[in-house]
């Protein structure tokens, strides 16, 4: 059986049907705003909805590793990277729609609900973030910086998943829903705490035995 999954895993098909479903959400969401399908405040159904779709596929990168080794499937790697970059697609959506619906591309609004909403700030802190992530997430970048200085720069993703939390929690704290948060919470503190175990394992060093 785990043969069979992974010739599946590895299969170019494999990698088809993961893009057309992380296109899904995008698509269905820009075709509902042309169409008039996003209930009475669009804006906001489009801001959130590309909020969630990004929190959510931010969380299925950051399981990709883990799945990876409790599955003992390697070819699970292989799907990170697209994954990643349809975070960051997702965000700049996000982005736009706050820029775009809400702000109407004033500048100088826009750089003053920045500083004046902590929500906003922490979302945007954590966009920032992102960008070096998506741009450095190509061979030749990994060449140019080295493996591992390409792997300490994307530990940053830690970060994002931590502000993008934070940023999730403080916009739904004012309408008292919660359930959400925490179940996202929960999860991406799961993610984490395997990855460390994972490293203070693969880390770990054994007290030199002592010959007598």
């Amino acid at each position: 059986m785990p043969r069979t999954r992974a010739r599946g895993l590895l299969s170019p098909w494999a990698k088809v049907a993961v893009f057309v479903c992380a296109a899904v959400p995008a698509v269905w969401l820009i075709g509902a705003a042309a169409t008039d399908r996003l209930g009475a405040n669009p804006a906001e159904s489009l801001l959130r909805g590309t909020g969630d779709w990004t929190l959510r596929l931010l969380c299925v990168t950051l399981a990709i590793s883990p799945l990876r080794r409790g599955l003992q499937q390697p070819a699970l790697a292989r799907f990170r990277r697209m994954l990643g970059l349809y975070t960051f697609f997702y965000a700049v959506l996000h982005a736009l729609a706050w820029a775009w619906l809400d702000q109407g591309f004033e500048w100088a609004d826009m750089v003053r609900d920045i500083a004046k909403r902590p929500f906003i700030l922490v979302g945007f802190t954590a966009f920032v973030l992102l960008v070096p992530l998506a741009a450095t997430s190509f061979n030749r970048a990994i060449r140019a910086l080295g493996a591992r200085r390409w792997q300490r720069l994307h530990r940053l993703v830690y970060a994002v998943a931590g502000l993008a939390l934070l940023h999730f929690f403080w916009m739904r704290a004012g309408k008292n829903d919660d359930a959400e948060v925490a179940v996202y919470a929960a999860l991406v503190a799961l993610l984490l705490a395997e990855r460390s175990l994972h490293f203070f394992k693969k880390n770990a060093v054994l007290p030199a035995s002592t010959g007598h």
